[in-house]
């Protein structure tokens, strides 16, 4: 579970707000269940992009998902836009669950 970003420290930052988001069909978080993909930071027009993707594209939770990202990422980048898009390719796959998320689901 690899999360490319142009600015690690902020990325580091940013990841530890999101590991408090969970997936609520599943409990664990969205770090640790591999659907972050990438976070970049745009310091000239203050925005945050980040790229992620859901466990099925049919999430029924991922409009409630979404905004859960939005409002921890703001917590510590209050000065930033965040721009949120999705992706399914690569399409998420178990194999992207770190191994704490294994540990906590059992795997």
């Amino acid at each position: 579970m690899e999360i490319i970003s142009n600015d690690p420290v902020k990325c580091s930052e940013a990841i530890t707000g999101l590991k408090q988001v969970e997936d609520p069909e599943i409990g664990l978080n969205i770090v640790d269940l591999g659907l972050i993909y990438q976070i970049d930071f745009d310091e000239t027009d203050k925005k945050i992009y980040l790229l992620m993707t859901f466990s099925t594209p049919f999430c029924p939770m991922g409009d409630s998902i979404i905004f859960a990202v939005k409002q921890k990422i703001f917590e510590n980048f209050s000065e930033y836009d965040i721009i949120i898009n999705l992706s399914f390719d690569p399409p998420w796959s178990p194999d992207r669950i770190s191994a704490k998320g294994k540990e906590f689901l059992n795997k």
